[in-house]
């Protein structure tokens, strides 16, 4: 993996953050991408991406197929380098300290920010209750009763009370939608500052979505949450920023805009952006 992270940042970080109230510490969760590149071999997939995405607070980022924002979220936690032929510049920081510095794990940062994909993935042969604490013994984290983790994970992912009394049969028995939050609790049971969500909803029914995105709301009381989707009223629904993506054919993708989701949708600066919401294309 060649990583270059020495890139300075840039003069205008896209939704740069206001400083901390009375000058106090970053809210924790707190992630941006400054100038940020990726290839894959020789071939450029993204080009100076600047993003904040702000502590506790959802930010969607939306734009058609092969723009970039499933290869972008893997980056955030460092799934990208897992790929061979993948490379990187810029920087990514989280809490205001790079996550691609050499004092920085990979494992310590795929702790602090969990990733749920677009396809459910519990481990089969495990039950409900070893699925959730399976995080725990990946990452070498501690706890003093697993059995309260498992407890509050299931809660915070709104799976609690379906599955309290049958915590010993297999995770791959669940529904598709009670699969996907049993993979959000197993996300949660590490405590991360951030849950990326790589278009969490896109395979399931309107009822486990609407249980999902109950989920995203409640979670972003302490949680940053980054959701890639292409459904724009989910985007609406549940994100308080958007990010627009999109790409020229033979060209790297880039982030058009930014701006709150009202913003997004109500008053885009961007044309491209306005044909995107608008359903005029992607």
């Amino acid at each position: 993996m060649d990583l270059d992270t020495t890139t300075a940042q840039p003069p205008d970080i896209v939704g740069a953050a206001a400083p901390a109230p009375n000058g106090g510490p970053v809210p924790t969760g707190d992630l941006q991408a400054q100038n940020v590149s990726a290839w894959f071999g020789n071939h450029k997939v993204l080009e100076g991406l600047n993003l904040h995405m702000r502590a506790r607070h959802v930010t969607a980022l939306i734009g058609p197929s092969g723009c970039g924002k499933s290869t972008f979220i893997r980056i955030l936690n460092r799934m990208h380098e897992l790929v061979p032929s993948a490379s990187l510049s810029g920087l990514v920081m989280l809490d205001g300290n790079d996550i691609y510095g050499v004092t920085y794990r990979p494992t310590d940062t795929r702790r602090r920010i969990g990733m749920v994909f677009q396809k459910p993935n519990p481990f089969p042969a495990m039950t409900i209750y070893e699925n959730v604490v399976a995080g725990l013994k990946f990452t070498r984290t501690h706890a003093s009763s697993k059995d309260e983790v498992v407890e509050q994970s299931l809660l915070r992912a709104g799976l609690w009370n379906e599955v309290k009394d049958r915590l010993k049969t297999p995770g791959g028995a669940l529904s598709g939608g009670q699969q996907q939050r049993l993979c959000i609790a197993r996300s949660l049971a590490v405590r991360p500052e951030v849950l990326l969500m790589d278009e969490p909803c896109s395979a399931l029914d309107p009822t486990s979505t609407r249980r999902i995105e109950e989920t995203i709301l409640e979670l972003r009381k302490d949680v940053t949450v980054v959701i890639v989707t292409h459904n724009m009223q989910q985007a609406q629904r549940v994100s308080d920023y958007c990010a627009f993506f999109n790409v020229n054919e033979g060209e790297p993708g880039r982030i058009v805009e930014t701006g709150t989701t009202q913003q997004i949708f109500e008053d885009p600066k961007d044309q491209r952006t306005a044909d995107y919401v608008g359903g005029r294309f992607g």
